[in-house]
């Protein structure tokens, strides 16, 4: 089967195709690739969070996660003070 594999930083990505064996799981796809895995945050099939013991299937898009880069919590309460500084300043 094969398998996409995508890793993404903030200016670029890199991405590789697998040929893996029919079972395959994440970890397999994890220990053939040649991207970077340094500072790696976990990984996502599609979109969707994964843990390494999760099967494989032929056409699946694995992505590579990286840590976060601010908490989504104090973005969002950063995010209303600006909004409720707008409306205050009309």
């Amino acid at each position: 089967m094969r398998v996409q594999l995508i890793r993404a930083w903030r200016e670029r990505f890199d991405s590789e195709e697998l040929e893996l064996a029919d079972g395959a799981t994440v970890a397999d796809a994890l220990a053939r690739t040649r991207l970077p895995r340094d500072g790696l945050a976990g990984c996502a099939v599609h979109g969707e969070r994964v843990e390494q013991d999760a099967p494989l299937h032929d056409g699946d898009r694995l992505e590579l996660l990286g840590p976060l880069l601010a908490d989504p919590k104090d973005s969002r309460r950063r995010r209303a003070r600006v909004q409720a500084d707008r409306a205050g300043g009309r």
